[in-house]
């Protein structure tokens, strides 16, 4: 299983004072809706535990679009998600999109500093997406960590925001 050895981190042991300010924005693609519901309901759990009442969400065509969207959105947020599946078919075309969103949304976080949670499926059958959409029946909530994950790192980030 993908999820074997994770940190187990727990938003709500997080100082709500700090979470709770941060500006989180989410950003969905719409293919595969069943399963991209699932990953957009554990990202707003996630920023609900969080203490983050009003995330920002803005919803792409598909996860190739995804980098463009966080890269626009990363100056104004403490955290962006990348949310979106792409399940791989009988062309190299699941290679491009997948190269091309992970690349994209690395050079994002790099390039500005702000935390870009990843929570791009990338899946040889439509079953491993919603095994991993948290999905009632899932065994992993993508969603949820690609947030958990955003916000630890920027608390960490704020925390020494004031190196040179």
């Amino acid at each position: 299983m993908s999820g074997h050895g994770a940190p187990d981190i727990d938003l709500t042991t997080l100082n709500p004072a700090e979470t709770s300010q941060l500006k989180l924005a989410i950003v969905a693609a719409s293919w595969h809706t069943q399963i991209m519901d699932g990953l957009l309901d554990g990202a707003l759990r996630a920023a609900k535990d969080a203490g983050i009442a009003e995330p920002a969400v803005l919803r792409v065509p598909g996860s190739f679009e995804l980098p463009v969207a966080a890269a626009r959105l990363a100056p104004h947020f403490d955290a962006v998600v990348a949310l979106g599946v792409v399940i791989r078919g009988g062309t190299p075309h699941f290679e491009y999109v997948c190269q091309a969103a992970t690349s994209g949304l690395t050079d994002v976080s790099v390039r500005t500093g702000v935390p870009v949670g990843f929570g791009v499926l990338t899946c040889d059958t439509e079953q491993q997406g919603l095994d991993r959409a948290g999905l009632p029946g899932s065994k992993e909530d993508k969603g949820h960590e690609a947030v958990t994950a955003a916000l630890a790192t920027a608390v960490v980030l704020k925390q020494y925001a004031n190196l040179q």
